[in-house]
Order: C-alpha cells, then structure tokens, then sequence
C-alpha cells in the first residue's frame, strides 16, 4: 500500500470565507438546514470541501483554526512542559463508527496540559495521517481525545504511525475489529495502557485548533508526537480496509502559532 504526500489546500477567503454567517457579502444571514440526518463524507459531493454548507451545526469548518495542519516552521519554546500523564488500564471497547474504528477507555485516565486536566474518553485512527510534518503523510494516524470536564475543551494526542515492525499495543484489537457500522466488540478482561501506545520520547508540536470532522470544533489543543510508532503494513491494511481513506486534507494555519517541546 503506496502512500503519498498531500497538497496544501487554500481555504477560501474574503467573504466567501465567513459563509457560515453571511451571504455573499452583507446580503444577510445564510439559512443553512438543520444537521439532523445530514451525511458527511471524505469524498464526494459530501466531502471535506462542503463540510461548512451542508448544515448549520458543521458551519465551523469554514473558520479560520480548523485542523489538520501541515506541521512545518514550529519553534522552540522553553514555557512549555513535558505532559504529565496519568494512565491506568482499560478494558476493550471497540466499536465501528462507520467513518473510523474508536475505542472507548474506561474512566480514570487522564493528562494535565498547561495546567489543566482531561480525562482520556477514545482514541480512534486514521489511514493516512491527517497531520503532515513539512509536507510528508504517514500511513496512519491514532488520536487520543481528552475532555476538560469544566470547560468542555478537549486535548487531543496525535501519534503518527509508520511501516515498520509489528505494534504490540495494537495487535490485541485488530483481532476483534468490528466489521460494520454501528457493531462492538466488548472484553473488560483484556485491559490495555495507552501508555504503552505513545513513543518512548515524548517530545511533541503543539497548535491551538479544531475537531478534523464535522461540526469541525475549534476547542482542541493539538499534541502531536515528533517521534512516531511502528506497525507492520498488514496491520496498517486491516484497519485501512474497514476504514478507507478517513483523513481530511491539511488546512491553513492563518495566524495560530505553531510550537515544539523538545526532550
């Protein structure tokens, strides 16, 4: 399975790009439809491009933090701090969310970012990487989602996955994914640390952006891992098969400030 580099695509500008609020300049308030039953899709005419249009509550794809980003020109910045981790184990939970295969964590894990607190909830995969890192796509991408329980934002941990040997934290579920939409797979007694799925060098870029699917959030604080993990091409293909290509294309960084940790 061949992967290869993405293109940078222009979000668009001038009043065009606040179509969420207005219509083609100041001609009033654009009367999107409700969301309920609205599909969105990686391709198509549903796809990434159309994300904002399709509904009022995605309107925030079309903002100016959306993620994924290509990681490229980040700074060093000696303010911030390693992530303090607080992992426990979990049992498996899987479930096929049509788009993506997610697991769901048992309570208790949690990690602090810039003082703050978020509680593990899932983490979910990507194939390809939705981050790339100047201008180069990985096979796969793992989100870890936290939540801020008294603000509602989120923290999310990505880690890159590149063809290599086999992955042992992954190895367990792939033997249990469910093959369609909406079907789980549930076993407390085979437990797992997300610790064990983070590189061993914890260094990382970090970005103030969004949700990579619709309603498209910006309430995210990205971590993304510099060092990525290794899985073999056929467990990058098992999780492919189910899911497709599921990664949105790059988006603008506009003004955000884009910045690295370094261990």
């Amino acid at each position: 399975m061949k992967y290869s580099t993405l293109s940078l695509p222009v979000l668009p500008l001038g009043c065009a790009f606040f179509l969420f609020l207005f219509s083609a300049c100041g001609d009033g308030p654009v009367d999107l439809p409700s969301c309920e039953g609205v599909e969105w899709e990686y391709e198509g005419a549903n796809g990434p491009d159309e994300w904002s249009s399709l509904c009022v509550d995605f309107a925030a794809c079309a903002g100016a933090e959306q993620s994924p980003i290509d990681i490229a020109g980040a700074k060093d910045d000696a303010a911030l701090q390693a992530i303090a981790e607080h992992f426990v184990p979990s049992g498996t939970h899987i479930v096929n969310k049509g788009h993506t295969i997610q697991l769901n964590t048992d309570a208790g894990s949690s990690i602090t970012v810039n003082g703050e607190t978020y509680n593990l909830l899932q983490f979910h995969f990507h194939t390809h990487s939705e981050h790339l890192v100047n201008g180069v796509s990985y096979p796969m991408e793992i989100h870890f989602v936290h939540k801020n329980e008294t603000t509602g934002k989120l923290a999310v941990i990505g880690v890159l996955v590149k063809e290599g040997a086999e992955n042992h934290f992954l190895d367990p579920f792939l033997h249990h994914l469910p093959a369609v939409k909406d079907a789980t797979y549930d076993d407390a007694t085979t437990t797992f640390s997300v610790a064990d799925a983070l590189p061993a060098n914890r260094s990382y870029f970090t970005y103030g952006g969004s949700l990579t699917t619709p309603p498209c959030s910006q309430v995210v604080t990205w971590l993304v891992m510099e060092n990525p993990v290794e899985a073999t091409a056929a467990q990058i293909q098992e999780l492919h098969e189910l899911e497709h290509d599921n990664a949105r294309p790059v988006q603008q960084l506009y003004s955000r400030s884009l910045r690295h940790f370094h261990i």
